[in-house]
């Protein structure tokens, strides 16, 4: 690196938008988050950012493949819609329009945990 050389900001117009989460959709899943780790079943969590996803990843421990992924891809929002529940294993486990429906099976399976 030349010392001296100062790399500009780019422009508004040519960064391209991220998708992300908004806020009610953060705070639900940071929610389900902080019951699940309550439960003992999850440990940590990651999240990534792209133009084309947003991902909320969430492990069983630090070290291994995250148990499940929450993906928002906003261009699907008129097919099959733009939430996703992913395993661990990269199969679609729900899909749909709507946050809470997606999240439906983690919060059966936070029920059985919790009365068990």
């Amino acid at each position: 690196m030349r010392e001296g050389l100062v790399t500009p900001f780019p422009h508004p117009r040519d960064r391209r938008p991220i998708t992300a989460f908004d806020r009610a959709e953060l705070q639900r899943i940071l929610d389900l988050y902080g019951r699940m780790v309550a439960a003992g079943h999850w440990r940590d969590y990651g999240l990534w950012f792209d133009p084309e996803v947003a991902v909320f990843a969430a492990f069983r421990r630090t070290a291994e493949n995250p148990e499940v992924r929450i993906e928002k891809r906003p261009q699907l929002h008129l097919k099959q819609g733009a939430f996703a529940l992913v395993s661990e294993h990269g199969t679609v486990l729900k899909r749909g329009h709507e946050l809470h429906g997606v999240l439906a099976p983690l919060e059966r399976r936070l029920m059985r945990l919790v009365r068990d």
